[in-house]
């Protein structure tokens, strides 16, 4: 069961960031007397908007988590879709960070971590990548959030890790990449946990991503003018 908490109720000493959409912090019974936070984002909180189908991005924020687990990187908090105190929507388990600490002040110093996000966010075509999606944990590790504008058919790419567009992928992202190719083939497994949050021309898609980014491993040079989320924290 989930417990609604408060707008702007305090998250761990520091209030949780909201966005556009109606995103709230909820308390889950673990079923053992204790409880762990999420952050949840009802299905009817979505705001509307003219280019994904309305009623969808919590479903993406599930398949951009099924897709991380699957190759092994980026590390995306534990995403799953429910019926919720406000209706069906997503559930992403919350993860302590500092928010004052974004893409900003970490590109440079964690660069093959970044690339991860980078990569990832190529193949599921993030249209939202905004510094403050970029968690520094306090595990000292990089989380990446925020994954409603994913996986849209046509290129819709916008993003603030710049400084590291033009540049080919770590040979170590590689086999991640290499694994899916039979997991998006018709009957595979990834396919088909998709299909429960995905179209079927989406998951099509995203296997076209994938191939193109096996034939060059590169990062494409974007326009900064276009490609880039406003605002960009």
């Amino acid at each position: 069961m989930a417990h609604l908490l408060r707008m702007g109720e305090i998250a761990g000493g520091r209030r949780l960031a909201w966005g556009s959409n109606h995103t709230f912090l909820v308390l889950i019974e673990d079923g053992r007397g204790g409880s762990v936070r999420a952050v949840y984002k009802p299905r009817d909180g979505e705001r509307p908007l003219y280019d994904f189908p309305r009623g969808t991005l919590y479903k993406r924020e599930y398949a951009a988590f099924v897709v991380s687990r699957a190759m092994g990187w980026p590390r995306v908090p534990v995403t799953v879709m429910r019926d919720g105190p406000l209706g069906p929507g997503s559930m992403q388990l919350f993860v302590e960070s500092d928010p004052s600490v974004t893409y900003f002040d970490l590109a440079g110093e964690r660069v093959e971590e970044l690339f991860e996000l980078a990569v990832f966010d190529l193949l599921v075509n993030n249209a939202d990548r905004k510094a403050g999606h970029c968690l520094l944990g306090s595990d000292g590790e990089i989380w990446s959030i925020d994954h409603g504008l994913t996986f849209h058919r046509e290129p819709k790419i916008r993003t603030v890790m710049l400084d590291l567009w033009g540049r080919p992928f770590p040979e170590s992202l590689v086999p991640g990449l290499e694994a899916l190719a039979p997991e998006l083939e018709a009957g595979g497994g990834l396919a088909e946990s998709l299909s429960a949050a995905l179209p079927q021309d989406e998951i099509d898609a995203l296997a076209g991503r994938l191939r193109a980014m096996l034939a060059d491993p590169a990062l494409p040079r974007l326009d900064p003018y276009r490609n880039v989320p406003w605002p960009p924290v």
